[in-house]
């Protein structure tokens, strides 16, 4: 059984200031991530089996600098394994109500909470899609990255990035190799989604999310912690965030 250690607890304000986000947003996505050492057993006490995983190869976008992640934006192309590629310019924190009820309409715009053990964050994602030989095109020189991007998504990142910071001034950062798997454990009603970050240093980020309404983030949060704790998954390990190591990882090696 794995020793929980104490993840520090929202207060009763930050607590209200979730709920007033989640009622305007589209989503809501539970996450934990779990230290390196508790990684293996939880593969196991969850009976994950990594041959079911799908791989993908995660570019961002970004100065040298990290400018944009400084202004709360995250660019970034995908290529995945045996399905379309996309893309996604998102903005974080942003508070729904004060979004233009154009972009709300747009079924390539979403606004999701991400919940994780004493912490949240809502962010602004409009999506695309991208043909199969035009990530490696862009990253590799051969096509310019604002053309892996659709006019909406160009719109909004010309709305929000930093002046004078263009799609083709930006640098590649990756690619970061990922393993994403989606299961249903026994025992559990939801599904449960693992996604493996293994980046060039050889460091792993494991973490686990389930997605849901906004309506029901707090029981299918209850839900799911007593689950995964059940089960002897650590939940009071030091939370990482996959995009920020990712960034600060390649910033740190151009």
């Amino acid at each position: 059984m794995a020793t929980a250690r104490t993840v520090p607890a929202l207060s009763d304000e930050e607590l209200g200031q979730m709920l007033e986000l989640l009622r305007g947003a589209d989503s809501a996505e539970l996450k934990v991530t779990l230290p390196d050492a508790e990684q293996r057993s939880a593969v196991a006490a969850l009976g994950m089996d990594p041959l079911d995983a799908q791989i993908r190869q995660a570019f961002f976008f970004d100065t040298p600098g990290l400018d944009l992640n400084a202004a709360g934006v995250v660019v970034r192309a995908r290529r995945v394994q045996g399905r379309s590629h996309d893309t996604v310019v998102k903005l974080r924190p942003v508070v729904p109500d004060e979004l233009p009820e154009d972009l709300r309409r747009s079924e390539s715009f979403g606004v999701e909470v991400d919940a994780m053990p004493g912490g949240y964050v809502c962010s602004a994602s409009f999506k695309g899609k991208t043909g199969p030989d035009d990530v490696l095109a862009a990253v590799h020189g051969e096509r310019p990255i604002h053309k892996l991007f659709s006019r909406e998504q160009r719109e909004f990142y010309a709305k929000h990035a930093p002046e004078g910071i263009g799609l083709d001034d930006l640098t590649v950062m990756g690619p970061i190799f990922v393993l994403k798997l989606k299961f249903k454990p026994e025992d559990y009603g939801r599904k449960l989604v693992a996604e493996l970050w293994l980046y060039p240093d050889d460091t792993r980020i494991l973490e686990l999310s389930t997605k849901c309404m906004p309506s029901e983030a707090f029981e299918v949060a209850a839900e799911t912690r007593a689950f995964l704790a059940g089960r002897g998954v650590d939940l009071g390990g030091e939370q990482q965030t996959k995009t920020k190591t990712a960034l600060e990882y390649f910033a740190a090696h151009q």
